[in-house]
């Protein structure tokens, strides 16, 4: 797997290198240039859909965090790690996920609820990417009518459909932890740190409490999806920056449909050359220069940087300063006079 997502990376930088240069590093760096300092404006921004993902992530975890000591604050931060390490390292979209739980046990010592609420959260993911490029494809039918392009995006989709139902059935009837788990125990002992780690019979009864909780489920997921539509407009503010302005609904339509492509074609790291050649396509197909479109990939790939290296820097401080508190509490009984 991590061969493929090699190469699969370096064709991604292949076909971004080629738009480049076919469209003209020196006119996407005049667009750029011209946009100027306002496309700082961004960075800010990029916090208001993280903020309602958060908040979502909070509804999951609240009933297992009575005190509020994983707090909405204290979840933005985390988010912002996870999509760090998700966007900026070769983690294939889940070393992420595996981080945020470590992170959230600082606050909330039960594992178990802590996995159960980013599985949940990453399941509705996967269903809130299929709303909202349905509402994309819908957006952008309209405003082109039907070509063969959204056809076969529209194609693609409902082919993977199946993935996400059978993996919602899969968590709430199949125990799947728990059969990992026995698996793991069979291969590596009854005593294996792996084994003890899944918890497998306390991960699938916490799943199984999260989705009796119907009301908390619906409100989760629909904070989700208002963070995936508030997120659509930074395609619209850059290109109103970039001095090509659209309209919300197109912004929606192009930002829609590119995330889909990235989605079917997940196995290239941080979607390098996939985003391009989507905003490049469904840009035209909108009106959108293939010149601006580049320049708004680029853009967004300087947000992402910008966003997430601060995130990864706190989170390196803060394993640095609880290992030095560690090895200090290690060191105090050998300290003189502590007999």
């Amino acid at each position: 797997m991590k061969i493929a997502s090699a190469v699969a990376g370096l064709i991604g930088l292949g076909i971004l290198t080629a738009l480049v240069v076919h469209q003209g590093l020196g006119e996407i760096l005049h667009l750029l240039s011209q946009a100027g300092w306002a496309l700082l404006w961004l960075v800010p921004f990029h916090a208001l859909p993280l903020l309602l993902d958060a908040q979502g992530w909070r509804v999951l975890l609240a009933p297992r965090d009575p005190a509020g000591r994983a707090g909405l604050p204290f979840l933005f931060w985390v988010a912002t790690v996870r999509e760090a390490v998700n966007r900026l390292l070769p983690t294939a979209n889940v070393g992420g996920e595996i981080l945020g739980i470590r992170l959230v046990k600082w606050r909330v010592p039960d594992g178990a609820a802590v996995a159960a609420s980013i599985i949940i959260e990453v399941l509705f993911t996967l269903i809130n990417q299929y709303i909202f490029t349905a509402l994309g494809i819908v957006l952008l039918v309209a405003a082109t009518q039907a070509t063969e392009q959204t056809w076969t995006i529209l194609a693609g989709l409902a082919l993977s459909l199946p993935l996400p139902i059978l993996l919602g059935a899969l968590l709430r009837y199949g125990k799947i932890f728990e059969r990992m788990e026995k698996v793991a125990e069979r291969l590596l002992g009854d005593s294996s740190r792996l084994a003890a780690l899944l918890g497998g019979s306390s991960l699938d009864a916490e799943i199984r409490a999260l989705y009796a909780r119907h009301g908390r489920l619906l409100t989760a997921l629909l904070w989700q999806l208002s963070g995936y539509v508030v997120g659509s407009f930074e395609s619209w503010l850059a290109l109103l920056l970039l001095g090509h302005p659209v309209s919300v609904w197109t912004a929606i339509a192009v930002e829609a449909s590119t995330q889909a492509v990235r989605h079917l074609i997940f196995i290239v790291p941080a979607g390098v050359g996939v985003q391009e050649a989507g905003l490049v396509l469904f840009g035209q197909m909108v009106g959108i220069d293939s010149n601006v479109a580049l320049s708004l990939s680029l853009t967004k790939r300087m947000r992402e940087v910008l966003f997430g290296v601060p995130a990864l820097l706190s989170w390196q401080w803060l394993e640095a300063r609880r290992l030095h508190q560690s090895l200090g509490k290690q060191q105090a009984p050998d300290a003189p006079g502590s007999a």
